[in-house]
């Protein structure tokens, strides 16, 4: 198999999916498929892989045994090895009808000059496969026919399965508890549908160097309202309090602390609160102890797209909103939202990394806005700001908007705001 240094290869490993949730032990004469695929990476090394079957077109397919003896070799284009994720024919044909039922893609190995980088295969699906790389050094140096990899590669896998053979526990949030957002606040107000499209549009073709939609999660549509209290006081819970509906019963209150508008606001939601909206501000009074002042209550529409740096594993989301008074929908608050969201990933890594992508990331994203002439610069303006300066200018909305009652059946809260 070609391991040309002036190109660097790239194998899908494929084996028994006992090799990842050690259901039964490791036998030497159990079938490894090495399938040589073109270079997947989004950037080298990436943090995570994501390789769509019907994009890579033919490839060799060399079988061995664990223990290095060869099998067979095979052609097989992409499309043909896992339709409804199960081995296809050909893999049949190659590694017998006994050892296939169970093949399933054990990790993605990126050829280095010192060796090859692996990444674990996380999700599975008929038309495509996520990988994550467990190595932060290049292993086992040398033709990849030798296998030299692959204790070091399963041992990774293993030490950190929990997190690894389990749907979504390989993320993890930095800077938990604070919320890091960049805003634009859009004047003229674009139809955010339709930029909300466009904009994703542009992260799948990778208009946004090292990032792609997030993994079969790229967009969310969230339709709430939203019963905002500003809290004066005591001093060290200054900020707002706000009560948004879910899908089930009661609200999700949503707290944040925060002097004045900035970038890292300490945030909080907690679930369950099972209070009429007459009761909110009682409820803030007498159960929290808290100073509080009503804001005329508002809905949002928010067109979530979720940007995943393949190189870092960090998720970020670029929000596009539209807020509305209640009792005057002509009030209208339109912004765009850039905001660290989780990071995908099981390697150490250092937390303020974060800080600079993410100022990376808004530097695209500044220029993506003006560019369409909808803001120029970013600015930290809240929604409670707007709240404040729409009451200076017409103090009887605040009377007006906390009679409503709240309406049901929006989409469950996320954070952001």
């Amino acid at each position: 198999m070609n391991t040309s240094t002036t190109a660097p290869g790239a194998w899908l490993v494929l084996g028994g999916v006992h090799l990842l949730n050690r259901t039964a032990p490791r036998q030497a004469a159990e079938p490894l498929v090495l399938v040589q695929v073109p270079p997947q990476e989004v950037s080298r090394p990436s943090t995570t892989v994501i390789i769509r079957w019907n994009t890579l077109g033919t490839c060799s397919a060399e079988a061995l045994h664990s223990d290095g003896t060869r099998i067979g070799s095979a052609r097989i284009n992409g499309k043909d090895l896992f339709p409804d994720a199960i081995a296809g024919t050909a893999l049949r044909e190659l590694i017998g009808a006994e050892a296939a039922p169970s093949l399933v893609p054990l990790c993605y190995l990126s050829e280095h000059p010192s060796g090859y980088h692996a990444y674990a295969q996380i999700r599975f699906h008929p038309e495509d496969a996520c990988f994550l790389r467990t190595t932060s050094e290049p292993i086992g140096r040398g033709p990849v026919e030798a296998l030299r990899w692959l204790d070091p590669v399963l041992a990774a896998h293993h030490a950190s399965s929990t997190a690894l053979n389990n749907h979504r526990r390989c993320f993890r949030k930095h800077f938990e508890g604070t919320e890091l957002e960049y805003k634009y606040t859009l004047d003229p107000a674009p139809d955010i549908w339709a930029a909300a499209m466009e904009l994703l549009k542009a992260l799948r073709e990778g208009e946004l160097e090292g990032c792609r939609p997030e993994y079969r999660e790229e967009f969310q549509i969230h339709h709430t309202e939203n019963h905002l209290f500003e809290v004066t006081g005591p001093e060290p819970e200054v900020g707002y309090a706000s009560f948004v509906p879910t899908v089930t019963a009661g609200h999700v209150l949503k707290r944040k602390w925060f002097a004045k508008d900035a970038f890292a606001r300490r945030e909080e939601l907690v679930y369950g609160i099972d209070v009429a909206p007459d009761g909110f501000e009682a409820y803030l009074r007498s159960a929290l102890g808290l100073q509080v002042r009503a804001m005329p209550p508002f809905q949002r529409v928010r067109y979530d797209i979720q940007c995943e740096s393949m190189r870092t594993g960090h998720v970020y989301g670029i929000f596009l909103d539209r807020c509305v008074l209640l009792a005057d929908p002509t009030v209208v608050l339109s912004q765009c939202e850039l905001e660290y969201l989780r990071t995908r990933g099981v390697l150490d890594q250092e937390q303020d990394e974060v800080l600079g992508e993410m100022e990376r990331i808004n530097s695209w994203l500044r220029h993506y806005v003006a560019s369409r002439g909808w803001a120029v610069e970013h600015t930290f303006h809240s929604k409670l700001s707007f709240l404040r300066d729409t009451v200076a200018a017409r103090p009887t909305l605040v009377t007006a908007g906390c009679v409503r009652r709240t309406a049901t059946g929006p989409v469950p809260v996320r954070p952001g705001g």
